[in-house]
């Protein structure tokens, strides 16, 4: 069994694959100050509420966007699972070419994703991930990762506008029912759903007319399903593609392990 990892900044998605596929999924806050015991703790605990025997993990495979968390989740690998980790990383095989100026600088959870949407659904293509920061990626009819864009993501923006500001309140991120807010928590409601989906549109319309008008556009992301009615352009809305990059990436690298 192979329990994947996917370490983001507000969130750490774990997940396990059998013979069948993807069995079960998982989430816990990122905490920089939590220890490789701690989360070893919380890990284990998680698995055995699913009653599922950690002698079963065989093999593990990481992703990381936060480099001091990397070397933590290694440990606990190697120390309570038995296993030696794949992470995710420049030298790791991916079935995609990164044409990047300098491929090093893009995030591992941006290739993840990248190699997933090629295996999975064919290119080209352009990744929405909707997370703590909304990026785009696009990757080319010959499986070439060209590069994206990225911009704060939904909930970043919200609590920007929040802290930042005297009268302005927390809402939830639900489409308002009009773009003309009436009141303050549709105002805000507007300018962050309906103005991301608009920044969304835009932004998938401008790397189509680069990358090629029939470009899939693959969607991921916690913010994903907020906005998919404001949006109309998902071809595909995947809630694991990273997780199931993990695993692709993991059998193309397993000869190495």
């Amino acid at each position: 069994m192979l329990l994947a990892i996917d370490i983001g900044n507000t969130n750490i998605t774990i997940g396990t694959f059998d013979v069948d596929g993807l069995a079960n999924t998982w989430r816990v806050s990122t905490d920089h100050a939590r220890t490789s015991d701690e989360y070893a703790m919380q890990i284990v605990q998680i698995l055995h509420s699913e009653d599922i025997d950690i002698s079963k993990i065989s093999c593990t495979c990481i992703c990381s966007v936060v480099p001091p968390l990397t070397p933590t989740f290694v440990d606990i690998c190697e120390r309570y699972l038995k296993t030696n980790p794949i992470v995710v990383g420049s030298g790791s095989k991916t079935g995609i070419k990164v044409n990047y100026d300098s491929p090093r600088d893009v995030g591992a959870d941006r290739i993840v994703d990248a190699s997933a949407a090629y295996h999975i659904y064919g290119a080209p293509f352009i990744v929405v991930d909707l997370g703590t920061a909304t990026v785009f990626d696009a990757v080319n009819e010959k499986g070439e990762y060209l590069g994206g864009a990225i911009a704060p993501g939904m909930v970043v923006s919200a609590d920007s506008l929040y802290r930042a500001t005297s009268q302005l309140r927390r809402v939830e991120l639900n489409a308002p029912p009009n773009a003309i807010g009436k009141n303050t928590i549709h105002s805000i409601q507007s300018g962050l759903v309906l103005g991301y989906s608009e920044l969304i549109k835009g932004m998938v319309n401008r790397f189509k007319e680069e990358l090629s008008p029939l470009s899939k556009v693959i969607a991921t992301g916690g913010q994903a399903e907020v906005i998919e009615n404001e949006v109309g352009i998902f071809d595909v809305i995947d809630p694991n593609l990273t997780l199931k990059g993990l695993e692709i990436i993991h059998r193309l690298n397993s000869s190495k392990t």
